[in-house]
């Protein structure tokens, strides 16, 4: 099926299609159990499904999910995470860059886009212990019931 048929079935049945804004990233890989939810349903995650501002990012037990968003940022989810996509503008032209999430649990491997490149003091990634603020291009967080423990380049 043609992929832009794919997303709008999707959406029509999510019931996310009438949301106001345009999605502002995608899913792009799936492993096991992992959803896409709004304040109002969860949904299972397939490749090409459309990632909104408020979605929080869920994977199982033995789940993972890939995500990327409108400016090539990339996360990459492991098993029993949960992340919350907080803010998300991308207007490199009118100078409007933010992408604020906040991770609750989980593992998170995270690959800089635009927004980072442009203006690296408006991403943030906020865990349970502290926020982590972005200034290179490649990091990986773990969130449990310890210390959070971070690893970058």
């Amino acid at each position: 099926m043609n992929p832009k048929l794919w997303t709008a079935a999707w959406l029509l049945c999510s019931g996310w299609a009438l949301a106001a804004e345009p999605p502002i990233g995608y899913v792009k890989t799936v492993k096991g159990q992992a959803f896409v939810a709004s304040s109002s349903q969860r949904q299972a995650a397939v490749v090409g499904a459309p990632v909104f501002q408020g979605n929080r990012l869920i994977t199982g037990p033995q789940g993972s999910l890939g995500v990327t968003f409108k400016d090539d940022t990339v996360m990459s989810f492991g098993p029993d995470t949960e992340l919350v996509v907080d803010e998300y503008l991308y207007a490199p032209r009118e100078g409007k860059l933010k992408l604020g999430t906040r991770l609750s649990k989980g593992t998170l491997n995270y690959v800089s886009g635009a927004i980072a490149k442009l203006k690296p003091e408006a991403v943030s990634v906020t865990t349970p212990t502290g926020t982590i603020g972005v200034r290179g291009t490649h990091f990986v967080v773990k969130v449990d019931a310890g210390p959070t423990a971070v690893a970058g380049r």
